[in-house]
């Protein structure tokens, strides 16, 4: 099944389940008023919610309706908890490189991972707000797993039973604000704002032999302003599946549900892929050319993700975003 939150109801929107195909969607609230409450209670929830999917299909739910991407808020609002990974090692090799440092063993056992901002995110259809091109806005596209309640300590076989949900986002970085930050050693605060999340979340039986080994196996299509910017596979050289990077992030403690897991920009060793953020782009021309050519995003600027199965046809739905000033407030 696909489920999305309208953005009425409060804060964090009201559920829906929506159609496969993306085009008729049908209240739930009288099961879960929003999504957090169906995670919060997923064995009883998941079941009736299933039931008004296949109703849905079968053109029986009673009060669906023609959906609009522009009524959805994220299908998490806001969440408890959002961790981000870098499980896609050709991404951190090639940064390392360009900058003359050699990436530490560890790395390809012991997955990087980051506490990200949950407090709020973006609907698939709202703007990147930023208040100046100076701090080098760039896009993410990753995929992400949202969990139930997952135990303290869960190895990654038990971690695997506790991902219920598959989704996208557009993990907003500000490269021009990641250094100092850094260079204090101690995290990404003002550098990594809100990101987006796609239109719908569906569980993992809804993508069938796409999803095994705790992976998507899709193209992650990304275009900037409309042009072709990479379609960088999803099921290729990512060192941690899912299963592993949600036991490394339950390692010492125990994750509620609604817990949103990323992947981590999605990078493959073949360059001509593409890629599904702008460092990326901009680490390959150094390599190759000895400084970047590709700018971070400017006011104005377009960004579509997206993630199609092998007819076409959009699993998630689209993030379509607009780069926007936002004037600072006092």
């Amino acid at each position: 099944m696909k489920l999305g939150s309208l953005k009425e109801g409060g804060r964090d929107g009201t559920l829906v389940v929506v159609s496969r195909d993306l085009s008729r969607a049908v209240r739930a609230d009288a099961i879960a008023p929003t999504l957090q409450a169906a995670l919060d209670d997923w064995s009883n929830t998941a079941p009736r919610l299933n039931a008004l999917a296949a109703g849905l299909e079968a053109g029986t739910a009673a009060g669906a309706f023609a959906l609009d991407m522009a009524q959805l808020a994220a299908p998490l609002p806001r969440a408890y908890e959002f961790v981000d990974g870098s499980a896609y090692l050709p991404h951190v090799e090639r940064v390392r490189r360009a900058r003359g440092a050699e990436v530490p063993e560890s790395f390809y056992v012991d997955p990087l991972m980051y506490q990200a901002t949950s407090a709020g995110f973006y609907g698939p259809r709202d703007p990147i707000l930023a208040s100046s091109e100076e701090w080098g806005i760039d896009l993410e596209a990753e995929v992400v797993v949202v969990t139930d309640d997952v135990p303290m300590g869960a190895e990654p076989a038990t971690a695997a039973a506790h991902i219920q949900l598959v989704g996208l986002v557009n993990d907003v970085s500000l490269r021009g604000l990641i250094p100092a930050e850094l260079a204090k050693g101690f995290g990404f605060l003002q550098s990594k704002p809100r990101s987006a999340l796609s239109p719908v979340l569906v569980t993992p039986d809804e993508l069938g032999d796409a999803w095994h080994g705790e992976k998507l196996h899709l193209p992650m299509r990304t275009w900037i302003n409309g042009r072709w910017f990479g379609e960088a596979e999803t099921g290729v050289d990512m060192q941690f599946s899912f299963a592993d990077l949600v036991a490394h992030a339950a390692k010492t403690r125990p994750l509620v549900a609604g817990t949103i897991v990323g992947s981590g920009t999605i990078a493959n060793e073949d360059t001509g892929k593409g890629a599904s953020c702008l460092a990326e782009q901009r680490t390959v021309e150094t390599l190759r050319d000895g400084k970047p050519s590709t700018p971070f995003l400017k006011f104005g600027d377009t960004v579509r993700i997206e993630v199609t199965d092998g007819a076409g046809r959009s699993i998630f739905g689209a993030i379509e975003q607009t780069v926007t000033r936002q004037e600072p407030r006092g």
